[in-house]
């Protein structure tokens, strides 16, 4: 068998008395029966993303498992120890309902505890978004969740919050995965001090579901909360601990709960994907919402911070609505509800991310708001509230169906955004509208903004070359013309390099560096391709509008919009 040096060295690492028997012994099972598998789990040292550290439990370097975490905690905590000499070190631990969840997590405390670090451990899994309120409400300086949002039933992960309740940003990020990479396994301390674990659970819990009703509740009537239909379904995920609670209490009777996904599973077998933005995932909860007479359907991921929601059409019936639309119907009616209450005094801001929809710039200033924008991943968002201390944050979302009210929590939050939606389709139907109508009055407004997400999978290391080819190609020869629409303009967010097509000039972009291309045409379309920080694949995330005077207009517009996206695919050969 000829194995690259590389990775040679790498497994001769695991080889060693530093790693248990049982983890060795697998080791040479790989060598003599799976040497595509030993190849793909050790080629490389598994990575921080946007969402944090995610991968195929198993073992190696590439793979998530007590080592790899392991590694991760005692880099972790070498550098609170360095940037908080002084102070006693405290830190909060919570889990999702994956495969490994719970035991990886007491991993991840134990070696917390040997390096004298108080740890907060959940007694059970929660929703990601209690991990960051309890991080600031237990004045932790750090936060690690054990999760891998919405991917297959093999992978987990681990994020990482700061003390402000968002995940790491520059310059703790860099900071952490150099310590990290400088550190050798044989220095993880793995023998726990029980005495500094202490578990959590109901007073938090009651905490955060009291912080979430006051953020994302505004002075709906008990008549109109008493005639909405609320279909949920935590799609086997952790947001059973906290929705149905929340909904409760903010005295919403009539949700009906999808039985056959309400008990936390790590292998999701209802459904293909426990993905809301895949409408398979939803079609349960879309049933039961026809068998209820129901007006809305939420479905949360298995670790509660992304949420899809249908609603009903003009004609009644139900239709999915994507990331940017719910976006933008939270965004607005936080913006309504704030003017309405006289808050709007010029020093508040919305935020959203360079993917997701223009819309979002429109809407900001038809309510003389700021808007925002960073890069991907609502860990941006939250760094922008800790950058502008002197202004409020209303709230924020990106199109990948995540949304934040307030900043009571510092990521994306699927109990308090699950409870805003309701609140907005509650005031909608009691006034004689819907989400639906309300959606449709909004694009009159602001104009029609349609987007739609080409996503292409590329597994394994091979993949991975192929994602990097696509966008050294697209940045070596970039588009001058896409759909027959001139480039007017190309961003490219790896250089900080903003290059003006029409008259040669470049300009500064002053946000940090990505592998990000977003074009721009004469026509207002915006192609934007992104490789993604947690998944082995490649995103194509494309933008087009069009201005309607009336809702009698949306049909033919949304037409002429479906075919311009079909147009771009496959001019761009993205099909």
């Amino acid at each position: 068998m000829n194995i690259a040096p590389n990775i040679l060295n790498a497994v001769n690492e695991w080889l060693t008395p530093t790693f248990d028997q049982e983890t060795q012994a697998a080791v040479k099972e790989l060598m003599t029966t799976s040497p595509k598998e030993l190849e793909e789990s050790f080629y490389k040292n598994l990575e921080f993303g946007t969402g944090g550290m995610r991968g195929v439990m198993g073992i190696g370097n590439n793979r998530i498992n007590k080592y790899t975490l392991g590694k991760n905690t005692q880099g972790i905590s070498d550098y609170m120890h360095e940037v908080f000499p002084n102070e006693p070190l405290k830190v909060v631990i919570a889990y999702d309902c994956r495969h490994n969840s719970n035991t990886l997590a007491k991993v991840v405390a134990d070696v917390f505890s040997a390096n004298g670090i108080q740890v907060y451990l959940f007694s059970d899994l929660r929703p990601t978004p209690e991990l960051s309120f309890a991080l600031k409400y237990l004045k932790c300086q750090c936060g690690i969740v054990l999760t891998a949002s919405h991917n297959p039933p093999e992978y987990n992960g681990y994020k990482v919050y700061w003390q402000d309740g968002g995940q790491i940003v520059p310059p703790q990020d860099k900071e952490i995965v150099n310590v990290i990479e400088n550190l050798s396994y044989d220095k993880i301390k793995f023998s726990p001090n029980e005495d500094l674990i202490q578990y959590i659970d109901t007073e938090i819990d009651k905490a955060f579901i009291k912080s979430s009703i006051e953020n994302a509740s505004f002075d709906t009537p008990a008549e109109a909360k008493d005639n909405l239909q609320i279909v949920f379904t935590s799609l086997h995920g952790t947001s059973i601990k906290s929705v149905p609670d929340t909904l409760s209490q903010a005295g919403y009777k009539n949700v009906h709960i999808v039985p056959e996904q309400a008990i936390p599973d790590g292998n999701f077998p209802t459904v293909k994907s426990p993905n809301p933005e895949e409408p398979e995932a939803l079609t349960m909860a879309l049933a039961l919402a026809d068998k209820t007479n129901s007006d809305i359907v939420v479905g949360t991921d298995p670790d509660c911070d992304r949420l899809g929601v249908a609603v009903r059409n003009n004609d009644g019936k139900m239709i999915l609505l994507n990331g940017n639309q719910t976006m933008v119907l939270m965004t607005s009616f936080l913006l309504k509800q704030w003017k309405k209450a006289g808050k709007l005094n010029g020093k508040q801001f919305i935020g959203s991310t360079i993917v997701s929809t223009p819309m979002i710039m429109e809407l900001a200033t038809s309510y003389g708001v700021e808007c925002k924008v960073g890069l991907t991943g609502f860990k941006w968002i939250a760094k922008m509230i800790k950058d502008f201390p002197e202004l409020e944050f209303i709230g924020g979302g990106e199109e990948s169906f995540g949304f934040m009210v307030g900043d009571a929590v510092r990521d994306k939050d699927a109990v308090a955004a699950t409870l805003l939606i309701c609140e907005v389709a509650a005031q909608a139907k009691a006034a004689g509208s819907s989400v639906y109508k309300e959606l449709l009055q909004l694009y009159v407004e602001n104009g029609f903004y349609k987007e739609y997400l080409v996503s292409l999978t590329k597994k394994g290391m091979e993949g991975l070359q192929e994602i990097n080819q696509m966008m050294i190609d697209l940045r070596e020869n970039p588009l001058k013309e896409i759909n027959g629409q001139r480039v007017i303009m190309v961003e490219d967010y790896q250089s900080s390099i903003a290059l003006n097509l029409l008259d040669g000039s470049e300009s500064t972009m002053d946000i940090p560096k990505s592998n990000v291309l977003i074009y721009y045409t004469e026509d207002g379309s915006k192609i934007c391709a992104r490789p993604s920080g947690t998944e082995p694949k490649i995103k194509f995330y494309i933008s087009v509008n069009a201005e309607i005077e009336s809702v009698l207009d949306f049909d033919e517009a949304e037409k002429f919009l479906d075919s311009k996206i079909q147009n771009i695919i496959a001019d761009m050969q993205l099909n």
